[in-house]
């Protein structure tokens, strides 16, 4: 049986050379060239971390520890294992506790904000609609003008046309009737 190169692998993939990494960003090269030489190989995404919860405190203690005479040396360091599991609990509880005030805090202050915001978005609202108001009825007043002075205009030369007329007919009456005498001087 032949092979590609002595001591290779059977099957035709040739093994890669070890490549140590002296750097972080030689490894993370490393890894990516790693990942690269498959694409359509999923890449390993880690879940997000839990977040640490102390156990429970036991529903039933049996062997509860008295003051009572006889107790062995052994027991203080029960007692004290159980209490600070009891003290890490109940500083967990204040901790979730405070953050829960934080985040509804968060939640007025944001609230709040979105009033505000809402508000000031009303009252500059209410401005841009009254001079745009403003400007239409400026706009129409200014039309009315402009349709009076048109309208003036036609009035006035309707009346010069009606003078006009007037001097025309006059002037056809001044034909017959000479204004002046020819031949006086």
């Amino acid at each position: 049986q032949l092979r590609g190169k002595p001591g290779g692998k059977p099957g035709g993939k040739e093994a890669q050379p070890l490549i140590i990494a002296k750097t972080p960003a030689d490894e993370q090269r490393l890894k990516l060239e790693r990942l690269m030489r498959n694409p359509d190989k999923p890449a390993p995404i880690p879940d997000r971390a839990k977040e640490w919860n102390p156990r429970a405190p036991p529903e039933f203690v049996r062997d509860v520890m008295g003051s009572s005479a006889g107790a062995g040396s052994g027991e203080f360091h029960v007692y004290r294992h159980l209490r600070r599991r009891e003290y890490q609990r109940q500083d967990f509880l204040d901790k979730v506790a405070a953050k829960q005030d934080k985040d509804k805090e968060y939640l007025q202050k944001v609230e709040l904000n979105k009033k505000a915001a809402e508000e000031r978005t009303a009252k500059r609202r209410n401005k841009r609609e009254k001079l745009k108001q403003k400007k239409l009825l400026a706009k129409k007043a200014k039309q009315e003008e402009k349709n009076q002075q048109e309208a003036e205009e036609n009035s006035e030369s309707s009346e010069e046309d009606k003078k006009e007329e007037k001097e025309e007919e006059e002037g056809d009456d001044d034909a017959e009737v000479p204004s002046f005498i020819m031949g006086r001087k």
